[in-house]
């Protein structure tokens, strides 16, 4: 890649490739902005993974941290290697090898954490090959790690959409909601919006859809999932293929699976007041244009799914998970408040107003460094 054209006044700060031809290890680091603080970002193990790529999600963190008023800046790593086809002793030996390679930058400019093909037990090997505790966030809770399992993003998703809902004059309580997967961000959305009374008529897994408009049993679809293996097992309801919940007569639509769900080739069948993008980049930008056209109200993906960043900052003061909660609660309401009612002062798709704001944070930060 030709880094040069990407290169712009916020960055990237440094990129950094790593090599060891003993262990095949080939891996990047960029630091994008470190204005507001240290990097925050994940460590993705793909074949693929390059560094435009880790330039691209490096970037997407600088307005993530900075949206969610974090002292983090924004920064991603990538190890070149395929995780389902190497032994745990091969992965293992990848992951203490990069933590080795990147003490002269880690902890104090890059704080790594999970992501495609690592979890914790990757962050405990991470930090074993670093020397510092505080190397990485999502660690095991033997660490001082406070769990992806815990559901941080998906409560933070909830409490968006409650902001959503006051902004748009919508009750929360009655809402037919539908739900694109029952992953670990989509369960724990499921589970806040039940309790704060909304109606989930909707949800989906890689096997189809499942829909019953009078609404579903949260804790019947755990058990359903847990022991039969798929959502569409449920009874009463009806299956439907996955595409077709985009289409349902909802008030509020939550993709929390894939990316790219929401196309131009789908985009006019969306019939909710409401869009909440609890997945990384679930609507692509056209279909985002199309739905602010239709006057949906679309909370942009790094203003709702900051629950999980928040919670790395958790995990790196030391809280604990009931101080870790209340700090995603406050963050996310306040931000998605300052979102929303921006693009509504000036007439612009949350979107815009969102980096504005972000740019704004950083711009700031850096004046301030100078």
């Amino acid at each position: 890649m030709e880094l040069e054209k990407f290169v712009d006044e916020f960055g990237p700060e440094k990129v950094i490739e790593v090599y060891n031809p003993k262990i095949g290890l080939k891996g990047i680091l960029v630091l994008d902005n470190l204005s507001r603080g240290p990097g925050k970002g994940g460590i993705r193990m793909t074949p693929t993974v390059d560094v435009e790529e880790v330039f691209r999600l490096a970037r997407a963190m600088t307005w993530k941290t900075a949206l969610a008023d974090l002292p983090f800046g924004g920064a991603k790593s990538g190890i070149i290697a395929d995780a389902k086809s190497i032994s745990k002793e091969q992965k293992k030996a990848l992951i203490v090898e990069f933590g080795k390679a990147l003490k002269l930058v880690c902890p104090k400019m890059y704080i790594a954490a999970p992501d495609v093909a690592t979890g914790e037990e990757e962050m405990r090997w991470f930090v074993e090959g670093n020397g510092s505790l505080k190397a990485a966030t999502g660690k095991p809770k033997d660490l001082g790690g406070l769990p992806h399992e815990l559901g941080s993003t998906g409560f933070g998703v909830a409490h968006s959409t409650l902001i959503a809902c006051k902004h748009a004059r919508l009750k929360v309580n009655g809402a037919r909601v539908a739900i694109e997967g029952f992953g670990n961000v989509a369960t724990f959305v499921f589970k806040h919006l039940s309790e704060f009374g909304a109606r989930i008529v909707a949800v989906s897994d890689s096997r189809g859809c499942i829909y019953n408009p009078d609404g579903l049993s949260y804790e019947e679809l755990i058990r359903i999932k847990k022991e039969i293996g798929s959502v569409i097992n449920y009874t009463p309801g009806t299956v439907l293929k996955n595409e077709e919940l985009f289409g349902l007569d909802v008030d509020i639509l939550i993709p929390a699976a894939l990316s790219d769900s929401i196309t131009m080739q789908n985009v006019g069948k969306v019939k909710a007041k409401i869009l909440v993008e609890a997945a990384n980049i679930p609507v692509t930008l056209e279909a985002e244009n199309e739905l602010y056209k239709k006057g949906v109200l679309v909370v942009p993906d790094f203003v709702a799914n900051a629950g999980g960043v928040i919670s790395s900052y958790a995990e790196y003061r030391g809280f604990d998970q009931e101080k870790m909660f209340r700090l995603i609660e406050r963050k996310i309401k306040k931000n998605t408040k300052v979102v929303l009612k921006r693009a509504k002062e000036k007439s612009i798709k949350p979107r815009e107003a969102a980096l504005e704001i972000a740019k704004e944070r950083v711009i700031e930060a850096m004046e301030k460094k100078v």
